[in-house]
């Protein structure tokens, strides 16, 4: 890797510490990038005042663009079609969609000039996440001969037709047709154009193959190794189980009790639920009927700092989502120590190996159910040596997924843009 630092243009649309999701995770990555790279982030002005509170300059270390003209006004529309808070991510996605096109007009009436001047070693666009955003940047920047990287790019993700139930519920209406933004002109035209794509997980990687352009596979989650550090564990009494996550149908915190009431109701095990949402009073009645309330603590919404001590108290995080993009609980879980058990199906089935936790493949609900009650049934039983996979854990994450990694990962392809010699970067995720 050269010592000479690139210049980086990062289009971050959505990044914001304030916030979680997609605007954290652009925070994140674009932080991170600036260790490894001289980078100006340009961002969208309703995370103006949260750059500042963070001590970047403006006008220096980023760009403020105020498109909320066209975005503020869809905002609203898209909100009350959504169904909800929290629900119909895939109709949120598809007016955000709509309206980014104005935000990057306005990056290029600003930037424009300074990238066909050649200002900038690589122009990448960070955030949106989503496949299914278009980049009028891509043709400008490869007309202009300046290297265009998209990417982490994540989502699509199918809903797995055991439950269709839950996708219903999540009211995801526009889920069925989702495939049809791959016939867009303009969509065509941003992977045609960019010289190198980010893919955030294994789907989006297949689902973009189509394309024919370099692809990466870097996860677009990674971890603060700070705030979520291992501790020293006493092996022995009850095995210590946590969930993390919003209450809903898909997440399977109601998988994840009726999978270990045995083992709650013989003593053997006790299971921490960190979350909130519209299945918390099923579950109340489902912890009652199974007779597992003293066995069963149900915390609510905690603070991260909260989180991390159970995370790092716990031996197992018991998540069977059966429908996840990324997975950052999977990653704060292993960083803690805590060896997870996921369903393999989405980005926690690619975030552990057989060393560091336990994959289960999707199926029918059922099966889900008796999966996991013979797994932990048999951790409990000390079938497997936790205590050497929670190390595994912590070092695959610190290894892999720390955003410092992840920022040297990004650094790597920068690089093989700059002088594409060879294969693209690989960086060894997959078992």
């Amino acid at each position: 890797m050269s010592d000479a630092k690139p210049t980086i243009l990062a289009i971050a649309e959505a990044a914001n510490p304030d916030w979680v999701s997609v605007p954290l995770v652009g925070w994140k990555m674009v932080s991170a990038l600036r260790d490894v790279a001289n980078v100006h982030i340009v961002t969208q002005v309703r995370n103006r005042d949260a750059f500042l509170a963070q001590g970047l300059v403006e006008g220096s270390d980023f760009t403020a663009i105020d498109s909320e003209a066209v975005a503020a006004p869809f905002y609203r529309i898209a909100d009350r079609l959504r169904g909800g808070a929290g629900k119909g991510w895939t109709t949120l996605t598809a007016i955000q969609s709509l309206t980014y096109p104005y935000f990057e007009h306005l990056v290029w009436r600003r930037f424009g000039a300074d990238i066909r001047a050649g200002k900038f070693d690589v122009v990448h666009r960070v955030t949106p996440l989503s496949p299914t955003a278009p980049s009028s940047l891509a043709r400008r920047c490869h007309r202009a001969g300046t290297p265009f990287l998209l990417g982490p790019l994540n989502g699509g993700l199918p809903w797995h037709p055991e439950f269709n139930r839950e996708r219903i519920k999540e009211k995801e209406w526009l889920s069925y047709v989702r495939k049809a933004y791959s016939f867009l002109p303009a969509i065509a035209s941003t992977y045609r154009n960019a010289n190198a794509i980010i893919a955030g997980s294994c789907h989006t990687a297949g689902e973009l193959a189509r394309y024919r352009r370099p692809t990466i596979y870097i996860p677009e989650n990674g971890i603060d190794v700070e705030r979520f550090k291992p501790q020293a564990r006493t092996r022995g009494g009850p095995l210590r189980l946590v969930f993390v996550g919003r209450l809903v149908p898909y997440k399977g915190a109601d998988i994840a009790i009726e999978a270990c009431h045995k083992l709650l109701q013989d003593g053997r095990a006790h299971l921490d639920i960190i979350g909130d949402g519209p299945e918390m009073e099923p579950l109340k009645a489902l912890i009652s009927r199974l007779g597992v309330e003293k066995a069963v603590t149900l915390h609510g919404w905690l603070a991260h700092a909260e989180v991390a001590d159970h995370l790092a108290g716990a031996d197992l995080l018991v998540f069977p989502s059966v429908r996840e993009f990324g997975g950052g609980v999977v990653l704060e879980a292993m960083a803690s120590g805590a060896v997870p058990v996921v369903v393999d199906y989405g980005g926690p089935g690619e975030l552990v190996d057989p060393a560091s936790g336990f994959a289960i493949p999707i199926g029918p609900r059922d099966r889900l159910v008796e999966q996991v009650r013979t797994l932990v049934d048999d951790i409990a039983g000390g079938r497997y040596d936790l205590a050497a996979m929670s190390v595994a854990a912590s070092r695959r994450v610190e290894t892999l997924y720390s955003w410092q990694a992840k920022a040297s990962q990004v650094r790597a392809v920068y690089e093989w843009l700059l002088r594409p010699q060879g294969e693209p970067p690989e960086f060894g995720f997959l078992a």
